[in-house]
C-alpha cells in the first residue's frame, strides 16, 4: 500500500482511465489514511471483493470530508459518472432509481475516489431483483461498545446459529462486520422471493431463541431484550442492503468487514474490528480468501424449510 503523496490526475485500472481527485485528503485523520490509500486498498482487494459485488445494485455510503464528517447514502447514479460504469434501473414506489453496479476493479476504484468508504450491495442480483441469493443474520452485542466478554456472547451466538443452519442442510458463511458484530450469510439459489426468505429467517431465529431463551431474543424493542443478544433478520427484504465483504467501515482506524473461517470463532482475540484497511491485505496474502469457493454452497430453502418444520413439531411434542 503506497501511502506517499500522489498527484491529482488519473490512474490506469483495467484498461480504463480513472480520475483521482484530492488524493491527499485524509479520510481517517487519526491514522493519516488518505483517499489515495483508500483507492489503493480497494484496488488490492478487488479480486475477492468483486465476487460479492458483480451484478448487484449498490448503495454508496459517501464521506466527502472523511469518516468523521457529514455522510450520506447515495443510491441514484449522478449524471457525471462515466458511461462505462454499469447501471441498473430499479423500480420503486413512485418511479425508479438508476443504481451503480460494480462489475470491475475500475468501478470499485472510481467509487473510492468519490469518497465511498463503504459499498452496500443488494441481497439480490440486478437480473432478478425480487429473488434474493443470500440470507443475512446480523449478530450485534447488547452493549453499544462491547468489551471482550460481551463479544464472546456474539461468538457463541454465531456458533450455535451456524450449527442450526448446518442442521437444516445449509452452508453458512461467517464475517466480521467491521463495526460491532458478526454476520452469518447463507447463499441461496434464487428459487424463493424475499417474503419467503425473510419468513424462513424469522422462524430460524425464533427456534434458536426458544432453545436459548436466557441468552437470545427476537425482540426488536431494546427495552424488552433484558441483556439478551438480538437475532436480527431485518435486512432480508426487497431493496435492503448488507455491508460488502472486505468493505471499509466508518470507524476509527478504518476497520474492514472480514470473511472468516468457522474455526476462527475459537480465537479469544477475535473482534468485529480485528482487521483494518492496513492489515487486511496481509491477511489475504498469508491466509487467502476465507470465502473462496463459496458460490458452490448455494442452496434451495425448500428442504431447509421442511427440516425446520420437523424441528417445530419436535418442539411442540416436548
Amino acid at each position: 500500500m503506497n501511502a506517499k503523496a500522489r498527484p491529482e490526475g488519473e490512474i490506469r485500472v483495467g484498461g480504463r482511465s480513472v480520475p483521482l481527485s484530492r488524493p491527499d485528503k485524509e479520510m481517517f485523520p487519526e491514522d493519516g489514511i488518505t483517499k489515495a490509500e483508500l483507492v489503493d486498498y480497494y484496488r488490492a482487494v478487488a479480486r475477492p471483493m468483486l465476487t460479492h459485488l458483480k451484478g448487484r445494485a449498490l448503495v454508496m455510503e459517501r464521506y466527502p470530508d472523511g469518516y468523521e464528517g457529514k455522510s450520506f447514502f447515495h443510491k441514484d447514479v449522478p449524471d457525471y459518472f462515466p458511461d462505462w460504469i454499469r447501471t441498473v434501473r430499479v423500480p420503486k414506489k413512485d418511479g425508479h432509481l438508476t443504481m451503480a453496479v460494480s462489475d470491475d476493479t475500475a468501478t470499485l476504484v472510481y467509487l473510492a475516489n468519490q469518497a465511498c468508504i463503504t459499498p452496500h450491495p443488494w441481497l439480490s442480483s440486478a437480473n432478478r431483483l425480487d429473488c434474493p441469493d443470500r440470507l443475512v443474520f446480523d449478530l450485534d452485542p447488547p452493549d453499544a461498545e462491547p468489551d471482550a466478554d460481551a463479544f464472546g456472547a456474539v461468538r457463541w451466538s454465531a456458533r450455535v446459529l451456524g450449527d442450526l443452519l448446518t442442521e437444516l442442510g445449509l452452508r453458512p458463511a461467517l464475517m466480521t462486520t467491521g463495526s460491532r458484530g458478526l454476520h452469518l450469510l447463507v447463499l441461496l439459489d434464487r428459487s424463493t422471493d424475499f417474503d419467503t426468505a425473510r419468513s424462513f429467517a424469522r422462524r430460524v431465529a425464533e427456534v434458536l431463541a426458544a432453545r436459548y431463551d436466557d441468552r437470545l431474543t427476537t425482540e426488536s424493542r431494546k427495552e424488552k431484550r433484558r441483556g439478551r443478544l438480538y437475532l436480527d433478520i431485518q435486512r432480508n427484504a426487497y431493496a435492503q442492503t448488507s455491508v460488502a465483504p472486505y468493505a471499509v467501515r466508518d470507524r476509527p482506524h478504518a476497520p474492514v468487514a472480514t470473511p472468516l473461517d468457522r474455526d476462527e470463532l475459537d480465537d479469544p482475540d477475535l473482534g468485529p474490528r480485528r482487521w483494518t484497511l492496513r492489515t487486511l491485505p496481509g491477511r489475504l496474502d498469508e491466509h487467502g480468501d476465507a470465502w473462496k469457493g463459496l458460490s458452490r454452497c448455494r442452496r434451495s430453502l425448500a428442504r431447509a424449510r421442511h427440516r425446520l418444520d420437523d424441528l417445530d413439531d419436535l418442539g411442540a411434542d416436548t
